[in-house]
């Protein structure tokens, strides 16, 4: 069951405090303020923030384009889910995964088994615009933006909101976003012992 945050109220400061039993672990379509909103977050929390794209790179040794260029997306997904299942395993942090992460049904249990999922959900003008900003994103490369994305949105969205917290990420700023996550956890973690 999610948690709907969009309206959530202030996070009051001892939030921030809030002790971690389990990674926070951010999934959303790309642009959707998954790294920007994670590092605030986990600054907030006082834990580490790990971006598992940057963990992937390093483990392949080339950029993710390039591993989807030479490799295809298959080896990338494969690559994908053992960094992912590996960093499940170290102490609580905030992980931001990519945008197909969550997708895959094995990485999806193992979130459910050792972490706490937020599905960081925007609009998509907004997901266009800030994608737009950078052209990096081999996903990206073959086609419209807002038609690949509005195609992933229509086959995304209802494994995203298995996620645990819902938080909308449309507009407002990255700290408003982050006190709704503050919030949200805390409330989750009070639920769920």
């Amino acid at each position: 069951m999610s948690i709907q945050a969009k309206n959530a109220t202030k996070a009051k400061p001892e939030l921030a405090g809030i002790a971690l039993r389990r990674s926070i672990v951010l999934v959303g379509l790309m642009g959707a303020g998954k790294t920007t909103i994670g590092k605030r977050l986990a600054h907030a929390l006082g834990v580490s923030f790990v971006d598992s794209d940057h963990e992937i790179v390093e483990a392949a040794g080339c950029s993710i384009s390039d591993i989807f260029a030479i490799y295809g997306e298959e080896i990338f997904r494969d690559l994908e889910q053992r960094v992912l299942l590996r960093l499940l395993e170290a102490p609580p942090c905030v992980l931001a995964t990519g945008g197909g992460a969550f997708v895959n049904p094995a990485i999806r249990e193992a979130i459910k088994q050792r972490a706490l999922s937020v599905w960081l959900k925007a609009e998509l003008e907004v997901l266009v615009e800030r994608v737009s900003r950078r052209d990096t994103r081999p996903l990206l490369q073959a086609g419209d933006k807002r038609e690949i994305l509005s195609r992933l949105m229509q086959e995304r969205h209802p494994l995203y909101a298995e996620a645990d917290i819902v938080i909308d990420s449309t507009t407002g700023a990255h700290e408003a976003v982050v006190e709704q996550i503050l919030t949200s956890v805390a409330q989750w973690q009070r639920d769920h012992g």
